[in-house]
């Protein structure tokens, strides 16, 4: 955790967001990253997700089992679902998403779209050609070679 902490430290002093983030595997570092939504240009480049990338690349794998995960605050909605797609075991945090609000990086109209009806949310969602899209699920759902995740 002290790792995550001083990478946030220093990204809030550099190009980055104030956050970091450390995936261990057998008690071994083997990924870490800060914030680099702004030095990038990508929205996604919050430091959990840039660690997920890293340590996903460097064990050759999508399946995290048997890591943890250390993060200066609170994961976001983004990165807590990034983080259980890739089966990390534990979610250790610091700082939390109150404390990140404080700062003006306020998740909680994210958080309350999840309960909405669709057609209540903010961003207007409207579904279209489903029978076209059925396909691709009936082709995956009989493929026999497939990698299931």
């Amino acid at each position: 955790m002290k790792r995550a902490i001083e990478l946030s430290e220093n990204s809030a002093n550099g190009t980055g967001g104030p956050f970091g983030s450390v995936i261990v595997k057998d008690e071994k570092i083997i990924a870490e990253a800060s914030n680099e939504v702004t030095f990038t240009n990508d929205p996604t480049a919050h430091a959990e997700i840039v660690a997920i990338r890293k340590a996903c690349k460097k064990l050759n794998t999508f399946n995290l089992s048997g890591c943890d995960i250390y993060t200066s605050c609170e994961p976001c909605p983004m990165c807590l679902s990034a983080i259980y797609w890739s089966h990390i075991n534990n979610i250790y945090y610091a700082n939390t998403r109150e404390d990140a609000k404080k700062i003006n990086f306020d998740d909680s109209m994210i958080y309350s779209e999840f309960s909405k009806k669709i057609e209540d949310r903010k961003i207007p969602i409207k579904q279209m050609l489903r029978e076209e899209a059925l396909k691709a699920f009936e082709i995956w759902d009989k493929k026999k070679d497939k990698i299931e995740y």
